[in-house]
């Protein structure tokens, strides 16, 4: 920890706005990043009553504050750049590694929710677990649930423990590998399988925001040709882990809900096939019931 004059925080301030405007990045990430950074809440920075304070704590002096967000104004994402990230009520730790978890994400916790709305037992399966977000979601709605995350990248694995742990959740298990493939023990007794898959077609991902291209892990954003390939696989192979009635609910792009309903409704084992719309009114979930 060091501590930073006032004035010469709000000077800095004043020309990190500036530069942000310059480079079309959000002003609020200024002062997002200051409250990370340092002791000031949000309405002291947006009082300016700072200036007149002669130390204020902060784990960043002036110059590394000043080399942080020249990595922002060159589209590294401010998340990456304090290393943690909001998403529902926990803050999740984020690396390179792993995609940060998004808001709208956010809802396929209460979809998951409002269809169990009675206590939720049995074992819940997060696939492509990246941050943990999902697992960490469904673990602390259904406490007397048995969760597994899964995930091909191991630096994810690491922070979906380490936000695990922090989030006081030690009962989540945690696996490396491709989708169901290290969960053969779980055959037929699956209650749920929630996802946020890959889901952008690859010829599309260099028209992704600078943010998300250069930054975010292609493997977390990558969906092969049509951007299907991976919720192709789910609806190809989830019908022999989940038992009757457990549920297949998957995040896809805007567009994608016709194709993928259309997947599941030609699979023999699916019914009651239901696509939900996000807070922006995007077809951005799709729900189905193994029969």
């Amino acid at each position: 920890l060091t501590t930073v004059a006032g004035k010469e925080l709000y000077l800095w301030r004043k020309q990190a706005r500036e530069n942000a405007i310059a480079a079309k990045v959000s002003v609020r990430e200024v002062d997002w990043l200051l409250q990370e950074v340092t002791s000031l809440d949000s309405l002291t920075l947006r009082l300016e009553s700072f200036q007149n304070m002669s130390a204020i704590a902060s784990t960043h002096s002036l110059p590394e504050l000043t080399l942080l967000w020249q990595k922002r104004l060159q589209y590294c994402p401010v998340q990456y750049l304090v290393g943690k990230t909001n998403w529902r009520n926990w803050q999740l730790k984020v690396s390179p590694g792993v995609l940060i978890p998004r808001p709208e994400t956010e809802l396929i916790i209460d979809i998951v929710r409002d269809r169990f709305s009675q206590q939720a037992i049995g074992h819940w399966v997060d696939l492509g677990t990246g941050s943990g977000a999902i697992a960490i979601g469904l673990a602390t709605s259904f406490p007397d649930a048995i969760v597994h995350g899964v995930d091909v990248s191991s630096e994810a694995l690491e922070i979906a423990r380490q936000n695990a742990a922090i989030a006081g959740l030690t009962t989540i298990n945690f696996y490396r590998g491709s989708w169901w493939s290290p969960l053969q023990h779980l055959k037929g007794k699956v209650m749920g399988m929630v996802s946020n898959p890959p889901y952008i077609p690859t010829a599309q991902l260099s028209q992704l925001q600078p943010e998300v291209f250069h930054y975010e892990p292609h493997l977390a954003l990558d969906g092969g040709e049509d951007g299907l390939k991976s919720i192709r696989h789910l609806v190809a192979t989830s019908p022999q882990y989940l038992h009757s009635g457990g549920i297949w609910l998957v995040e896809i792009m805007a567009g994608q809900a016709e194709a993928v309903v259309a997947m599941l409704a030609g699979c023999q084992d699916y019914h009651k096939i239901e696509v939900i719309q996000d807070l922006a009114g995007i077809n951005r979930f799709v729900l189905a019931y193994r029969r």
